[in-house]
């Protein structure tokens, strides 16, 4: 069963390229944060949202609807994005593609890592994964797809969209 929308490997990676940052201060953070709280609350989308700097949690908004269950599923997810530098959904992708068991392959477990859309690495030219963006509470493609539409629209408010 594909559950990955339609994803290449190949394409993910031109997509974390093509959103990478100059830089990732703890201001840059929280705005990102802002920007993903702003269009949930917008669309009402019962998500939770979480911005780290490597493991420091820097932005955390849980929305109407979202609940404890999401916190868990946004640790598992960073974990992942940690371990690999790369978004949750390219990691989960690579694995279909691959045929393998991610997690075995990875030597982890997955009760503690969730190859699940909407982990995505904040990667800042020159310097690789600095920080993590994290949406929970929606199908994986849509978490995902969400994910980048915030990062795009803050590249794009930098006046950096590529």
């Amino acid at each position: 069963m594909v559950t990955t929308g339609g994803f290449t490997s190949e394409g993910l990676a031109l997509e974390a390229k093509a959103l990478q940052l100059s830089s990732l201060t703890q201001a840059e953070a929280l705005e990102i944060g802002a920007i993903a709280q702003s269009i949930g609350l917008e669309r009402k989308l019962p998500i939770a949202i979480e911005v780290r700097m490597k493991d420091w949690i820097v932005f955390h908004a849980s929305l109407p609807g979202s609940d404890t269950e999401n916190d868990w599923w946004i640790g598992r997810k960073a974990r992942v994005v940690n371990l690999t530098g790369r978004s949750t959904m390219h990691e989960r992708v690579i694995a279909e593609e691959q045929g393998i068991d991610w997690h075995a392959s990875k030597g982890v477990e997955e009760e503690l890592y969730a190859i699940h859309g909407g982990g995505l690495a904040l990667n800042v030219v020159g310097l690789g994964l600095t920080g993590i963006l994290i949406i929970s509470g929606l199908p994986q493609v849509e978490d995902h797809l969400l994910g980048v539409e915030v990062v795009t629209e803050y590249l794009a408010r930098k006046g950096e969209q590529q």
